[in-house]
């Protein structure tokens, strides 16, 4: 019989209808096949029994060919971050490791897609064949930085959407992986590196760019999300290497050296003694000395942060160039000084340390002295007296490094909290008074009903360390109390300060009230008394104010984050940029910032009581406070007001960091309402996110257990309270951080307006000092600051801190957009944000050129830009960095 040709197709899509329409190579590179069908004949009458027979016995022998499924070439770009050095040690490794062995294992980086179906047949995800790539073959001398390659997957016709990528390293080294495009359209943003298999034999798991809440997730991807979080988990055992990708807790006991000596032992901070939020488990052994304590990095266990928290080269080689430029800076000034004491004889020595000549070009001209000399800080006015006039004192504490201080005073005399039968008598020195000939014809109760006094009391944070900070030969500081009084032009001026010592001899006063000067005594003793001030709210800032209510408070919520919120996550995604670096930089601070006879011991007043102080401060640490709108109302400098803008009135009207701030802080929040209200239309949305719920929980529970019993805690039950949690945690990440870093060379560059500590005390008449202070005033204010050398590593310190990094990403700009390429309204909400954040940078310029603003505008007064959303690199005392990276 004659025979048929029926030619049998595919499936009509692979994937969506969608992959189709957009990928024509997708559709050509379809597969076709030929099936030969014998053509049935039926039986008639006519046919004799013997006929039938033999045609059953034909049919019969038809040879039915059995289906094949239609498989497909899925095109792939994988691109990952070239470094030709690194690749040429590949290739020589691979070499000399080929050359050894006539049986070489096989190399090169080989990737799977996975379904966002399963298959019903086994009831697990589908998942292609290896693609292997194997770039170790090629060396692109000239490459860029981010090399993309060429990958073909050959998947089956009923494979369904891809929505995850397996990727195994064949290879010696680890990689970056950047991106894996499909067919040009559907986008894989990687972001991490990937180690060997030798080292790490998990598959690597990629999720696509698309966003999908826990009961949302494709059934085929399920298992993954929870593999992929189990992993980055771990099981809080054994020493992290720096190949690991685990994120665990641990307390502070990783700051003393015991082994090295009794000086260098410090307390374990985080428990009911020492309360503190938890930083991330490194699992380095004990101390030999104390048990409770870990051993300090060092070359076998050195400083470990999860593998994709960790600087990038760009990062890295900007620290090291401005630690280069410090040390060089350091050095050199003292090279053909290097016997002498570097005692401060004059101003003149301490403007030595900075350029000086300049022409009118835009480039300065240096001189050979000159080049290893500090740019001059350009905040400060340095006039004739070299010492902070009463008029700046007043506007830094609302424009200046640390603006979060401030308060309105509400009690007088104050009354201080800290427990009488250890620290003294509770009562203030301060009376009427003193402060009477300086408020305008009010008297003390008016003023503070007509709220016009102000304060910066750091009496119980310093009290009850004095003690160990005086016994040091070089450190002497007093608990300061500044009452400030709010002048009709809408600036503060300090109109008394009380200086306290812990009281040890009960016939000789322990506080005393410095009050504005009358004659030339005592304008020394009120330069000396703002100087130990400025010298307390150096140490408190830098301590309280912006390592532990940002770097320190921050980190348990990355750390839960990243444990329990899928990298499909929406929340995790909007907090992604929000958390670059974070975990990197603490490690490097309590490596050599914060530990024992570190930076910050060497340099602030605080000596070894440091990290206990921040202790201290942490008791009252409330979450709940750290918005913007509750940490204003909370200091009392604003009210509500449901009148204003913003919901809240200043009480300081032209309050630079509170106004500008107030602008951020909304923006933030119209955006993080707009996300979450996409993803959590109703509380039940938030109620039934087990990922979402476990974050919270363990963010409070666990990062900071010290407080998990608090009643203060923020609900987490509807989009509300999800909104106003991200806000907050956005806003500290980003705006307060850069309000508290950024000016920290500019404002507080030049020692004398701004001791990081003091070596000498006021003297009282009866003190042996006296007649030298009252013979040469100057050489004694001198003398009380910092030696020359201890300033030029102070200077050196804060130009680091305060410098933008070349690789720097502000608030504003959204680098993963194609994350939303569906969703055209969380696009547009960020592309608004980013609208508000340039009408932002506009706002805060004209508010500058606003002469009736005279905390920012005026003759020798340098405009407040630290909360302006963008900068260039270097030290700009400007620019809003989506992270706390540095």
């Amino acid at each position: 019989m004659a025979g048929t040709k029926t030619e049998i197709s595919g499936p009509k899509s692979l994937f969506t209808n969608e992959f189709l329409c957009n990928s024509t190579s997708l559709l050509n590179s379809r597969k076709r096949r030929t099936v030969e069908v014998r053509k049935p004949v039926a039986a008639t009458a006519a046919f004799t029994a013997v006929q039938m027979v033999a045609k059953l016995i034909e049919l019969d022998s038809i040879k039915v060919i059995p289906e094949t499924p239609v498989q497909f070439t899925v095109s792939g770009q994988v691109t990952v971050e070239y470094d030709a050095m690194e690749q040429m040690k590949e290739l020589m490794f691979n070499w000399w490791d080929s050359s050894k062995t006539t049986i070489n294992a096989q190399r090169g980086v080989f990737l799977q897609l996975v379904s966002s179906d399963i298959d019903p047949r086994t009831g697990k995800a589908k998942v292609s064949k290896e693609a292997i790539l194997d770039w170790s073959r090629d060396l692109p001398i000239n490459a860029d930085k981010f090399v993309t390659h060429e990958v073909q997957f050959l998947v089956d016709g009923n494979f369904g959407v891809p929505g995850a990528i397996l990727v195994t390293n064949k290879n010696s080294k680890e990689f970056y992986l950047k991106s894996i495009t499909l067919e040009g359209f559907l986008h894989f943003d990687c972001q991490s590196w990937v180690q060997p298999e030798k080292l790490h034999p998990e598959k690597r798991i990629f999720f696509t760019d698309k966003a999908y809440l826990p009961n949302e997730t494709p059934m085929g991807l399920r298992e993954l999300r929870e593999k992929e979080l189990r992993e980055l988990r771990g099981n809080g055992e054994g020493v992290r290497v720096l190949s690991d990708r685990i994120y665990d807790y641990d307390v502070y006991n990783d700051l003393g050296n015991p082994d090295k000596g009794l000086e260098f032992a410090r307390p374990v901070l985080g428990g009911q003694r020492r309360p503190y939020p938890r930083r991330c488990r490194t699992g380095r052994p004990s101390t030999k000395s104390d048990p409770k304590s870990e051993s300090p990095v060092n070359e076998t266990t050195p400083m470990y942060v999860p593998r994709d928290e960790a600087f990038v080269d760009e990062k890295k080689r900007s620290v090291d160039a401005g630690s280069w430029k410090g040390m060089m800076n350091n050095l050199f000034p003292f090279l053909k000084h290097s016997t002498d004491s570097n005692s401060v004889n004059s101003f003149a020595d301490i403007n030595n340390l900075y350029k000086e000549s300049r022409n009118h070009s835009n480039f300065p001209v240096e001189s050979t002295a000159d080049a290893f000399k500090f740019d001059p800080p350009n905040i400060v006015s340095r006039d004739a007296s070299c010492c902070l006039r009463d008029d700046e004192f007043g506007r830094f504490t609302l424009a200046g490094m640390n603006p979060i201080s401030i308060e309105r005073l509400k009690v007088f005399p104050p009354v201080s909290k800290l427990d009488p039968s250890i620290y003294g008598p509770t009562q203030s020195a301060l009376r009427e008074e003193h402060l009477i000939s300086h408020l305008d014809g009010m008297s003390v109760q008016k003023a503070i009903e007509r709220k016009k006094l102000f304060t910066l009391d750091y009496h119980d944070a310093f009290l009850p360390f004095l003690n160990s900070i005086n016994a040091h030969p070089d450190r002497k500081a007093y608990a300061t109390r500044t009452i400030f009084l709010l002048t009709q032009m809408g600036t503060l001026k300090p109109i008394a300060i009380e200086l306290s010592l812990p009281s040890t001899n009960p016939f000789k006063p322990s506080k005393q009230v410095i009050t504005p000067p009358v004659d030339a005594t005592t304008c020394w003793q009120w330069q000396l008394a703002k100087a130990h001030v400025c010298s307390n709210d150096s140490g408190a800032h830098e301590l309280i104010q912006h390592w532990l209510r940002t770097h320190a408070c921050m980190e348990p919520f990355i750390i839960a984050a990243r444990r329990h919120l899928s990298a499909m996550h929406p929340i995790l995604k909007l907090l992604h940029p929000h958390m670059r670096y974070t975990m990197d930089i603490n490690a490097r601070a309590r490596e050599l910032l914060i530990s024992a006879g570190g930076i910050i011991e060497s340099l602030f007043s605080t000596k070894e009581c440091s990290m206990e102080i921040t202790s201290f401060a942490y008791k009252n640490w409330r979450f709940d406070m750290e918005s913007l709108p509750a940490d204003l109302i909370r200091r009392g400098v604003a009210e509500l007001d449901p009148t204003e803008p913003h919901g809240i009135k200043l009480l300081i009207e032209d309050y630079p960091y509170a106004n500008d701030g107030l602008l951020i802080w909304s923006a933030i929040e119209r955006l993080v309402k707009d996300y979450v209200n996409y993803y959590y239309p109703d509380s039940n949305s938030i109620r039934s996110d087990p990922e979402l719920n476990t974050w919270y929980y363990e963010s409070i529970n666990v990062g900071h257990a010290d407080h998990r019993h608090e009643s203060w805690w923020p609900n987490l039950s509807t989009p509300n309270d999800l909104v106003s949690i991200l806000t907050t945690l956005i806003w500290i990440s980003s705006a307060i951080h850069a309000a508290l870093n950024f000016g920290q060379y500019h404002y507080g560059g030049y020692v004398p307006v701004r001791p990081s500590y003091m070596r000498r005390l006021i003297p009282n008449e009866d003190d042996p000092e006296y007649q030298n202070f009252i013979s040469d005033p100057e050489r004694y204010f001198l003398s009380s600051l910092p030696r020359l050398r201890e300033m030029a590593f102070l200077m050196s310190m804060l130009e680091i801190l305060s410098t933008h990094s070349e690789d720097e990403e502000y608030l504003g700009d959204r680098k993963e957009l194609s994350t939303w390429r569906g969703t055209p309204e969380i696009i547009e909400a960020f592309y608004r944000f980013s609208m508000e954040m340039k009408a932002i940078e506009k706002e805060i310029e004209k508010r500058n050129s606003d002469t009736k603003l005279r905390n920012r505008c005026g003759a020798g007064v340098s405009p407040y830009q630290l909360l302006v959303p963008s900068s260039e690199p270097g030290v700009s005392c400007r620019g809003v960095p989506n992270s706390i990276s540095i």
